[in-house]
């Protein structure tokens, strides 16, 4: 009796092993070493930004007609990602999830840090214009992971939106201005 509740304790924990194991990393290595590099919040959410962009343009079919940035990008960023449409739609929601991270970490640390708004509006930006593209594949979603996948990047993306719905009307420097004229 012992021996199979261990046999079966065992087969269930290599499942979850090998499930794990299997779990595709929704960046990749180029971007991962792009997000090291980035110590600086907004320069951070700008490369966490090109990631979710560059899942977009697979998702969409317009890598061909950005085939000049792209090959202008190949050396730093790498390839486009690869995957299904349910995948790349669940790399967009874990890359927001992870820049959420990065902007309550240094909030926690820092919550005064000017770059906290700076970057916050511009991940709000870009989620406005992530879900304005990927509105038409939530009526086309037939499939439980495209469903669920795009229900999560809903979720990151309204927690996005809604946290920096909250923000102070954003000062412009107007001395700062006049000097760029």
């Amino acid at each position: 009796m012992i021996t199979r509740i261990l046999l079966v304790l065992l087969i269930a924990l290599s499942g979850a092993f090998v499930s794990r194991a299997s779990q595709r990393d929704h960046l990749t290595a180029q971007e991962v070493d792009l997000v090291k590099e980035a110590q600086i919040l907004d320069k951070r959410i700008d490369v966490f930004i090109k990631a979710a962009e560059r899942r977009l343009m697979v998702i969409n079919g317009s890598a061909a007609a950005n085939a000049k940035q792209l090959k202008k990008d190949s050396e730093r960023w790498g390839e486009l990602p690869t995957g299904s449409r349910a995948e790349l739609v669940l790399d967009i929601a874990r890359i927001l999830d992870e820049a959420i991270t990065n902007i309550d970490d240094v909030s926690a640390r820092d919550e005064h840090n000017p770059l906290i708004p700076k970057a916050l509006r511009k991940l709000a930006q870009a989620v406005n214009s992530i879900m304005g593209q990927l509105k038409p594949l939530s009526t086309e979603a037939k499939s439980e992971a495209d469903i669920a996948n795009l229900e999560l990047l809903n979720e990151d993306a309204q927690s996005i939106l809604e946290a920096a719905g909250k923000l102070p009307p954003e000062v412009v420097d107007k001395k700062a201005k006049k000097g760029n004229k």
